[in-house]
């Protein structure tokens, strides 16, 4: 919950503004303002105060006891000009906050925490539990490094600048990533990514304390980490029970189920009549455990009560890179999409063509490895991409429009398999920024046809195109002429010809929301093939559309009927 605090007419009208926009997510707090911001303080996550930064602080300053507890609070002044993070900006998420308060209200976000303020992640902000130096590793890192990476894992990190995968020289600073229950040396950090997955089968009534001692014992004795327990997972049949509901609510990880048909698939090395005969497969803990693949770390093993209730084993799941296909869009700053900003910033490792990775070089972040080339290596960056995507990396890999569309997200796809996880980030097409510049003409039922035959046999695309003429589409022609390939466009022409009028509306729209776009509308009899190139893209319009006022238009064409009672 967000507590809203104000001592103004103007604050009051920011803070309203705040609670209306986000009515579950916040909390008006009346009253004397000191009253106010200590009950705030005490009841919320998060506060953003209508206040005097110098106040606040006066305020905050003797209820302050811990960054890892502390709310994160935001201050907003009085002409709503600036958001600033005060107190717990990744802790209390006030960063992250800032930024909200600032879109909504047209306000400044102020953040002065080191690392934001230079791109760099935060240790702190990575999604893993973190131990050690995290002040120290991060000011090396803010430096330049060198701060050494021991990745006893492969799990994909987002880039910091100065890591070195060498080992760290005595007295220097480094990053360790384990899910082992080793404690931080000097001048490091741990990381413990999400690795563990804990399967537990239990008698029913099984005391939440049994089952919680044994995973307890369990990873203690081979020498894991309870905070790189990602889940526990058991067969559906015990998901109500309440041994292990209290146990993952204590270790504060999710608790997932299974069918006991799919569990009676998993091979596992010690398996049982006993869960057989009562829920249906001869193994709980460890097939719980092994079903989505992995290493058994821990077999079966039995809590020490007698009679045992409880049973649980311990997988190290395989390290999963991370593989995020973003569409930039037409090529405008204000038409990249801010989830398509997100993941640029997130990836370690970026792949692209060189004239795309260029348009958004400014916005990676710091120790981001770039991975370009020019035209016609596709397939190849398709490759490097999922290569790396294996190998644990987090990977950006960006296409122009939307990625799907012609773009980089197909040949990707048919390179990888289930052993990534895969992103898809839509983008503004070019046929729909197009659209947008001539007017309405997507308004019905319409088709993309590319006119190149590089990798489409020509046949193909003709039929293509003699079906969206005969089905009366509006259709826009990708890749319309090179040249190389001049008599491609008049063909597709010729054909739409035989199903409409000479007068018919075409739209020429080239660079479309670039520096240099250029567009008109013509006829289909008076378009001349020999102005349009590669960064063309062509819009013929359906019997239906019409120009409009200067614009290219075609009507919705929807028939309302009453809805039978």
């Amino acid at each position: 919950m967000i507590g809203l605090i104000s001592a103004t007419a103007a604050g009051a009208a920011g803070a309203r503004r705040v609670a209306s926009a986000w009515p579950g997510r916040t909390r008006v707090y009346e009253g004397p303002v000191g009253d106010a911001v200590r009950r705030a303080f005490a009841e919320c996550e998060q506060l953003v105060c209508f206040l005097a930064t110098g106040a606040v602080v006066r305020l905050v300053a003797p209820l302050l006891a811990d960054k890892a507890t502390d709310p994160g609070i935001v201050c907003v002044d009085e002409g709503g000009r600036f958001a600033v993070s005060l107190v717990g900006g990744h802790g209390g998420g006030a960063n992250a906050l800032t930024h909200e308060v600032g879109d909504l209200l047209g306000a400044e976000p102020v953040v002065t925490t080191a690392t934001d303020a230079a791109g760099v992640p935060g240790l702190d902000t990575l999604g893993f539990p973190v131990e050690g130096d995290v002040a120290g590793v991060s000011r090396a890192l803010l430096d330049g490094g060198p701060v050494a990476l021991h990745a006893e894992l492969a799990w994909p990190l987002p880039p910091l600048p100065g890591l070195s995968p060498t080992p760290a020289a005595e007295g220097a600073y480094a990053i360790r990533v384990t899910d082992r229950a080793v404690g931080p040396a000097a001048r490091e950090v741990v990381l413990r990514p999400p690795s563990l997955v804990v399967g537990v089968g239990a008698s029913k009534g099984a005391p939440v304390d049994e089952v919680l001692g044994l995973v307890e014992d369990a990873l203690r004795d081979a020498g894991l980490s309870a905070k790189s327990v990602a889940e526990l997972a058991t067969v559906d049949a015990k998901a109500g029970e309440p041994g292990i509901l209290g146990a993952a609510e204590r270790l504060g990880v999710p608790l997932v189920t299974y069918p006991a048909a799919e569990l009676a698939e998993v091979a596992v090395p010690n398996p049982s009549d006993a869960p057989l005969a009562a829920v249906g497969t001869p193994s709980v803990a460890e097939a719980a455990a092994l079903v989505r693949g992995g290493e058994l770390l821990v077999p079966k093993r039995k809590s020490a009560a007698r009679p045992a209730m409880a049973t649980c084993a311990v997988v190290r799941r395989p390290a999963r890179g991370r593989l995020a296909v973003v569409g930039l869009g037409p090529g405008a700053r204000d038409l990249l999409t801010p989830r398509a900003k997100d993941e640029l910033r997130r990836a370690s490792v970026l792949v692209g063509l060189d004239q795309y990775v260029d348009q958004i070089r400014d916005l990676l972040r710091p120790g981001t490895r770039v991975l370009e080339s020019g035209l016609g290596a596709e397939e190849e960056r398709a490759r490097t991409a999922v290569a790396e995507a294996r190998r644990g990396q987090a990977v950006a890999l960006i296409g122009s429009g939307d990625a799907g569309v012609y773009a980089m997200a197909s040949p990707a796809l048919a390179e990888a398999s289930d052993d990534i996880d895969v992103v898809g980030v839509p983008g503004v097409t070019a046929a729909l920024a197009a659209g947008a510049i001539l007017g309405a003409p997507l308004g019905h039922d319409h088709v993309s046809i590319s006119l190149s035959d590089l990798h489409t046999p020509w046949e193909v695309i003709e039929r293509r195109v003699r079906a969206a003429a005969e089905a009366d589409l509006v259709v826009t022609f990708y890749n319309p002429r090179s040249r190389g390939r001049d008599w491609q466009l008049p063909k597709a022409l010729a054909i739409l010809a035989g199903h409409r009028e000479p007068a018919t509306p075409v739209g020429v729209v080239r660079n479309a929301s670039r520096p240099d776009e250029s567009s008109r509308i013509t006829t289909l009899a008076g378009l001349d093939p020999a102005t349009v190139d590669m960064m063309t893209v062509v819009t013929v319009g359906n019997t239906a559309t019409r120009e409009i006022a200067g614009r290219m238009v075609t009507p919705r064409g929807y028939r309302w009927q009453e809805e039978p009672r």
